[in-house]
């Protein structure tokens, strides 16, 4: 029995299939049904029940799993035992990001592969409501994502930032950028938006419906670049962060008169004891 083994049947149990056991571990879907096979032949057992619509442990496999997690976790352990007596940290830490943020984490991220060259840094980029699944699956070691639903169970925050959003207009377009605006009047500008499961939409869509106002989006876009180029050429507004509008200085800005739209992000990982790799990289994150 191989450590391998056991790590593939535990994303299968926990993706709940094959194939998306596969895209986790980055492999094809054929080494994985056969990394299980070989390993029921060689315990003479059947962890999975397959069907054609679904795969489901046995009560064999009910009962190996948690003792597949808890040797996984035993050699991760032994392993961070080795490299903390060697002094030198190795390994891999996947952070997960929205699109947007990964900007404002690459200092730390630079900051930490300096000083400690052997762990290799991975970016899984996703909508910020997928993230935490991603934590509690494994699949993500840590990540930094807008805070604007309570985390689950079994996870970690701590606050990075919180910043009031500002509206980004069309160059020329504001002669008085410095006196702000209300949601009344952002709601009747045309607006460059985001798709729902993006953090910043959900919470301009919230503020907008705590002042009982009806806004539409002119355009939806998936790319902050895109969002901005769209306003850069005269075609809309966009409610953005300031930490965000900061990339595009040639765009004026206008605070919004309070209440306005809020943005917290946080680092979120796992509660308990983390590898040494990724405690180390929690503390470059500020």
């Amino acid at each position: 029995m191989e450590l391998r083994q056991l790590e593939v049947v535990v994303a299968v149990a926990e993706e709940g299939g094959f194939s998306a056991a596969a895209r986790r571990l980055h492999v094809v879907q054929s080494a994985v049904s056969s990394t299980v096979r070989a390993l029921e032949r060689e315990l003479n057992v059947l962890l999975f029940q397959r069907t054609t619509h679904r795969v489901s442990l046995t009560p064999v496999g009910e009962a190996f799993l948690p003792a597949a997690r808890a040797t996984l976790e035993a050699a991760e352990q032994a392993r961070a035992a080795v490299e903390r007596a060697q002094g030198e940290l190795r390994g891999e830490i996947t952070v997960g990001v929205m699109q947007g943020l990964y900007g404002g984490l690459a200092p730390a991220l630079a900051e930490f592969h300096r000083e400690h060259p052997g762990v290799v840094l991975r970016l899984c980029q996703a909508p910020a409501a997928e993230i935490p699944h991603a934590l509690r699956r494994g699949t993500v070691d840590l990540a930094v994502v807008a805070l604007d639903t309570p985390q689950p169970r079994g996870l970690a925050t701590r606050l990075l930032s919180r910043e009031e959003m500002v509206l980004v207009t069309p160059p020329g377009a504001v002669s008085q950028p410095l006196r702000p605006v209300t949601l009344a009047e952002a709601a009747r500008l045309p607006l460059v938006d985001f798709p729902p499961s993006w953090a910043v939409r959900v919470e301009v869509d919230r503020a907008f419906r705590a002042a009982s106002l009806e806004h539409t989006a002119t355009f939806e876009v998936n790319d902050i670049l895109a969002a901005t180029d769209l306003v850069r050429h005269g075609l809309g507004v966009c409610i953005m962060p300031p930490s965000l509008a900061a990339r595009f200085p040639d765009l004026p800005l206008r605070l919004f008169r309070p209440p306005a739209p809020a943005w917290t992000v946080g680092v979120v990982h796992p509660r308990g004891d983390l590898p040494p790799a990724v405690a180390a990289l929690l503390r470059h994150i500020r």
